[in-house]
C-alpha cells in the first residue's frame, strides 16, 4: 500500500459557458462543457478569436501567457482583465458593454480598438508602442495620449471628450474627433 506520486494537470476555470464553447470549438477544450480547460492547451496560444459568441466573462484569459493577438468583438462583455496577457499587441473588443478597460500592463500594445463601450475612463499612461486607438462611441470625458508617442491613428468620435492634446504625438497621422464636446483641441506640434 505504497502512495503513488504524480503530476496533477493544471487546469484553468473557464466559467462562462459560451467561453469554454469557442474554446472547444477552437481545438483547445473537448468534452462537454465542464467549467475548465486544461492550462497545458491554452499556455501557448499566441491568437484567439472569439467574436459573436454571446460571452459575458472571459475569466481564464489571463492563462493564456503567450497571447499576443486577442479578439472579443460583439459580445456581452462588462469587464476585460488582461493584465497578466503582457505579450499582447492587438486587443479587439469592440462592441460589448465594458466599463472598465485595464491595459495598464500590456506595455507591447501596438493596436486597441474599443468602440461601442461604456467606457468613461482609458489611462493608456503604459503604452508607450501604442500605434493605433479606436475608441468611438463610448462615454470618455477625457483621453490622455501624452506618453504614446508612436501613436498614428487616433479615432475618438462620439465621446463626451471636452479636450484633447495631441502635441505630444509627432507620429499622428489620422485624427477623427468629431461628435465630442471639446472645447480645447491641441495640435501644435503635429503636421
Amino acid at each position: 500500500n505504497k502512495p503513488v506520486w504524480g503530476t496533477c494537470p493544471s487546469i484553468t476555470s473557464i466559467p462562462d459557458a459560451n467561453f469554454e464553447q469557442a474554446l472547444i470549438d477552437l481545438g483547445y477544450d473537448s468534452g462537454e462543457i465542464d467549467g475548465h480547460v486544461l492550462t497545458a492547451n491554452i499556455s501557448d496560444v499566441t491568437s484567439l478569436i472569439v467574436n459573436n459568441k454571446n460571452i459575458e466573462s472571459l475569466t481564464g484569459i489571463e492563462d493564456f501567457t503567450a497571447l499576443t493577438n486577442l479578439s472579443c468583438n460583439n459580445n456581452l462583455l462588462t469587464g476585460l482583465n488582461v493584465r497578466a496577457n503582457t505579450a499582447l499587441t492587438t486587443l479587439f473588443c469592440e462592441t460589448n458593454r465594458l466599463t472598465i478597460l485595464d491595459v495598464s500592463q500590456n506595455t507591447a500594445l501596438e493596436y486597441l480598438e474599443c468602440t461601442n463601450n461604456q467606457l468613461t475612463s482609458l489611462d493608456l499612461s503604459g503604452n508607450a508602442n501604442l500605434i493605433e486607438l479606436v475608441c468611438n462611441s463610448n462615454e470618455l470625458t477625457e483621453l490622455i495620449v501624452s506618453s504614446n508617442t508612436a501613436l498614428e491613428i487616433l479615432a475618438s468620435y462620439e465621446n463626451q471628450l471636452t479636450e484633447l492634446i495631441v502635441s505630444s504625438n509627432p507620429a499622428l497621422e489620422i485624427l477623427t474627433c468629431n461628435s465630442n464636446s471639446l472645447t480645447t483641441l491641441d495640435l501644435s506640434s503635429n503636421p
